[in-house]
């Protein structure tokens, strides 16, 4: 039976947006071209929504963070100003290990890849004068997530916005940390449990939050393939699915508050090939395997970033046509966001113009090439409609790997994977072929190993963070220990080392408390890190 009728109701029932849908020289263009399944059916291969882009662009959603929390700031209201929509916080390595400014790991990297958030009092200053109600807000962490997602629903409440009104996601997939980005605290287990409570606690109390984003961007980083980036993800989310599965929620509710994040890389059609098939795998695990019943929770929905990696020092400003050319492929494979990079982050943080430059870009590929006016413009090419099977079929030979090695459980082999250096072997393997064909010419980079006249001619100004930040950070840290309530602080530690002991507790509540109190990052992850231990990576030999 034909799926058009159902389409043509759901996109008759959408708001429209009020721009013209037909070409530059006024030829009136479909909604929806090419044979079935349609847009916003299930598998989802074509698209979410039956209406794509013609009902709501993607989420303009610029990753910023670097020096203090006033200095991203700034930066943030920059992004707001020249049209960003939504808003994507970078932290520094000593927050995203769960240490402080002052601590000795710290030294030397304090505000430096990101924002330094040590205190509430940070994150107050981080969101100051902008509306948390009216801007939803992406946050890049991992081992920590549960303390900065507490001290943002803190800020939320001191500003008046109620949790339940706070909107964005927080990356908190630790998974893929024991897999390729290493910034991890706890083992994986206990970390599991914590993602586990912030999956509840947001699913009852935050409806318009995302607890996860199941991240392959930083498995694409290390160097992995397409296809290993699609399946490790989303092996990773049915991992996730079946601890929350095990701790007694219902896959309907918080199936539908998971979302994903992808890499734009260089290889154009494969990316489309990748997130079209991502939809497909998603919707039949989640209906076939997990027995979700809502179409809802079946959705997979992503945010995409540029490939940072794909990004070269040489003659920086090529990095700007790459990154339209991978935003673009973002675009025509459906996600729900998008970062674009500055062309000038292989060499530092990007400057305010570079950052521009880079919004500029989504801005372009949105209003002026004509790909937002048809949904899935590329589905039933031949090409297209292969590379979407070739993914498949390749992330289902690993899931296969994956629940053998766990006895018939995804979650089970994901752990052993971790354990027995499958997943960072298989990585490796990947960025050392592709780096093989790179130094042997068999594949050009442009200005790296080919066409690289001119290399000795850039004059890029750079972003620098220099000492002074670090040492204001410590002395901002420095006041508010000594102005808060130590014993209140003290009480609150103590409470939440108490919840940390007691699985059947919910971590977020005393997260909140302690994080109100002005406890610390480092303090309040020393308090878990005294009932959970810490990770250490095994040598696979």
């Amino acid at each position: 039976m034909s799926e058009q009728p159902r389409w043509q109701e759901h996109y008759d029932a959408t708001h429209l947006r009020d721009v013209p849908f037909e070409t530059m020289s006024g030829v009136p263009v479909d909604p929806v071209h090419g044979d079935e399944p349609l847009p916003g059916q299930y598998p989802f291969t074509r698209g979410l929504h039956a209406a794509g882009y013609r009902s709501r662009l993607w989420t303009m959603r610029m990753f910023a963070g670097f020096g203090t929390a006033e200095d991203t700031n700034a930066r943030f209201k920059e992004i707001l100003r020249n049209g960003g929509t939504g808003l994507s916080t970078a932290f520094d390595m000593p927050t995203l290990m769960g240490y402080d400014s002052d601590s000795p790991w710290a030294l030397g990297e304090v505000g430096r890849a990101g924002v330094a958030v040590d205190t509430l009092r940070d994150m107050e200053d981080l969101y100051a004068d902008i509306d948390l109600s009216s801007v939803s807000t992406s946050m890049t962490i991992n081992g920590p997530a549960a303390a900065v997602l507490a001290m943002y629903i803190a800020v939320g409440e001191k500003s008046g916005v109620a949790r339940a009104d706070l909107a964005g996601t927080i990356q908190n997939d630790i998974l893929k940390e024991y897999q390729a980005q290493k910034e991890y605290i706890y083992p994986p287990r206990p970390s599991m449990r914590i993602v586990t409570d912030m999956i509840h606690y947001t699913s009852a109390e935050m409806p318009r939050w995302h607890p996860v984003s199941i991240s392959g961007y930083h498995i694409r980083e290390a160097g992995s393939t397409a296809a290993q980036e699609l399946a490790f993800t989303l092996a990773n989310g049915f991992a996730y699915v079946e601890a929350a599965l095990a701790g007694g929620q219902d896959v309907d509710q918080f199936g539908r508050r998971l979302s994903f994040f992808f890499n734009a890389h260089s290889d154009f059609f494969e990316e489309i090939g990748k997130y079209r098939a991502a939809r497909r795998i998603w919707a039949r695990w989640m209906k076939g395997r997990y027995g979700a019943t809502d179409e809802r929770a079946m959705m997979c929905r992503f945010h995409t970033q540029t490939a940072g990696v794909s990004l070269t020092a040489q003659q920086p400003e090529n990095n700007i046509a790459r990154v339209a050319i991978q935003a673009l492929s973002a675009a025509l494979g459906g996600t729900q966001s998008l970062h674009t990079d500055s062309f000038d982050e292989a060499l530092a943080l990007p400057t305010e113009k570079a950052a521009r430059i880079a919004l500029r870009t989504q801005q372009i590929v949105a209003h002026e090439t004509g790909v937002t006016n048809v949904v899935d413009p590329l589905g039933g090419a031949p090409y297209v409609e292969w590379m979407t099977d070739e993914m498949e079929r390749q992330a289902e030979v690993i899931f296969a790997h994956l629940d053998e090695l766990g006895n018939g459980s995804i979650l089970e082999g994901v752990y052993a994977g971790i354990d027995n250096g499958y997943f960072v072997g298989e990585i490796a393997d990947s960025a050392y072929r592709f780096e093989r064909e790179v130094n042997a010419g068999r594949r050009i980079i442009v200005g790296v190993n080919d066409f690289v006249e001119g290399n000795e001619d850039d004059q890029t100004n750079l972003l620098r963070i220099d000492s002074t930040t670090e040492e204001l950070q410590r002395k901002r840290l420095e006041t508010v220990k000594h102005e808060r309530d130590s014993v209140a602080v003290e009480a609150a530690l103590a409470s939440l080392r108490r919840a940390a002991e007691d699985a059947s507790v919910n971590l977020m509540p005393p997260l909140i408390d302690a994080v109100k109190t002005y406890a610390t990052e480092e303090e309040i992850s020393n308090a878990m890190r005294d009932v959970f231990g810490t990770y250490v990576e095994q040598a696979i030999v």
